[in-house]
């Protein structure tokens, strides 16, 4: 599993925590050093199977100071997916990718449903 978070990020130190806590291996990246690609992201839209408007950070200064609230309602997907590529910042985080799920944010419920036995 690759785990893609943001070390400044509270929220992706807690995911980390609990992934270390249940010993569970994964493959650390940073986002801001190595984004995730439009393929990636795509695999992950296809993964988590949310719409591609809930891999945006809402909460993020670049999502806010860009009018985004606005801009996404009028953008194809892949308008969307190529935006996301070319800003890591605006990725909502952590992304947790699997071979057959992905999971986007942390919600510790839904992250103990998923990896349960892996």
């Amino acid at each position: 599993m690759i785990f893609v978070c943001y070390s400044k990020c509270s929220t992706c130190n807690k995911a980390k925590k609990y992934l270390d806590s249940k010993k569970i291996n994964y493959t650390y990246r940073e986002i801001k050093q190595d984004k995730l690609s439009y393929d990636e992201l795509k695999k992950v839209a296809k993964l988590s199977q949310l719409p591609i408007n809930k891999l945006f950070n809402t909460s993020g200064n670049v999502y806010k100071q860009n009018n985004l609230k606005d801009k996404l309602k009028d953008m194809t997907d892949e308008d969307k997916l190529n935006l996301l590529a070319s800003e890591a910042m605006l990725v909502k985080r952590p992304v947790l990718i699997a071979d057959d799920f992905a999971l986007v944010g942390f919600n510790e419920d839904l992250w103990n449903q998923k990896l349960e036995g892996k």
